[in-house]
């Protein structure tokens, strides 16, 4: 497979350094993009509602704060960091009526543009400076000298110009300090909306969950079964991050090392791949992103419910008494 990876040496700072800079929205991402500009001497602005709770935040943290329409005014280069649910909206009324021939428009997340729900006009240079890994992360890791690795893609892929200004963007916040890899919007969009349903999210905590059922309905102690099926696996998942899947076999007691060989195909087998497969024909035809724009113009009534109800899960009260929040 090749691919080039981009580090600090290849980026010029200079280049989002000659940018005036609105990052729209304060929160994981938006404050640790906004702080990391402003420590990179980025001259940034954070555009929040009038009546929005963070702008005290931002303020306190050293940062100009105007609203989403005067700051995309004020902007050559508008970051978008609102939630996907509201950035088409966001862009409509605040953003698109200043955007000319000339500007930028970033996104930290391809769902709006890739799936169209967001059409930037001639004339202006969209790009994107994805972190892989949460904005808490990002900050901690830049104050600490190190970096978050980034995927970096432009609507226009032949524009190296525009790629270039992505990668100092990127240099700004720290991901050229751990690594930055080109991709696409597509590619980018796809992937991480797969990936946070089938793996890390939906299918991870879909796990936890019938591996805590199965304990308990089976008559073993709750607090047997949090230990078997939570805890631990912050442990487990340590280690792949260190030494990846072999490293972490290494590691585990033999008995649980075949274990995983036996039992895991058992379990993911390829009816779980079939559905895999499923799921990711509804994201990259739109069905997915419909589906959620759907639910919250229609007040997200659902999505809220079975946020209350799982929160108040068995799984959730035991992790209570070991301090979980």
């Amino acid at each position: 497979m090749d691919f080039k990876v981009y580090y600090n040496d290849d980026a010029d700072l200079n280049l989002i350094k000659q940018k005036k800079v609105a990052v729209l929205g304060f929160g994981s991402q938006g404050h640790a993009h906004a702080l990391n500009l402003k420590n990179s001497e980025v001259d940034v602005v954070v555009g929040l509602p009038l009546n929005s709770k963070s702008r005290e935040k931002a303020e306190s943290a050293g940062l100009k704060v105007l609203t989403p329409d005067a700051a995309a005014r004020w902007a050559d280069v508008v970051m978008l960091l609102v939630p996907d649910e509201v950035m088409a909206e966001v862009y409509e009324n605040q953003v698109a009526p200043h955007m000319e021939a000339g500007n930028f428009l970033a996104f930290a997340h391809g769902f709006n543009v890739h799936f169209k729900k967001i059409v930037p006009p001639e004339g202006v240079g969209v790009f994107m400076v994805a972190p892989k890994g949460p904005g808490h992360m990002v900050r901690r890791q830049f104050t600490e000298g190190a970096g978050v690795p980034c995927l970096v893609a432009c609507l226009n892929e032949n524009d190296q110009d525009l790629f270039q200004l992505g990668l100092s963007y990127a240099k700004a916040i720290g991901g050229t300090r751990a690594g930055v890899f080109q991709t696409n919007f597509k590619e980018e969009t796809e992937t991480d909306l797969f990936g946070e349903q089938a793996v890390l999210c939906g299918g991870l905590t879909g796990l936890i969950k019938a591996g805590f059922d199965t304990l308990t309905n089976n008559g073993y102690h709750p607090v047997m079964a949090y230990f078997e099926c939570v805890h631990e696996i912050k442990l487990i998942v340590d280690l792949i991050y260190e030494l990846g899947l072999s490293g972490m076999r290494h590691s585990i007691s033999n008995t649980a090392e075949y274990g995983d060989y036996i039992a895991g195909p058992k379990l993911i087998d390829e009816s779980v791949k079939a559905r895999m497969g499923e799921l990711l024909s509804d994201i990259q035809a739109g069905r997915f992103a419909d589906n959620w724009l759907a639910e919250n113009k229609a007040g997200a009534e659902k999505f809220k419910a079975t946020r209350e109800e799982e929160a108040n899960a068995p799984i959730e009260q035991i992790g209570k008494l070991f301090g979980m929040p």
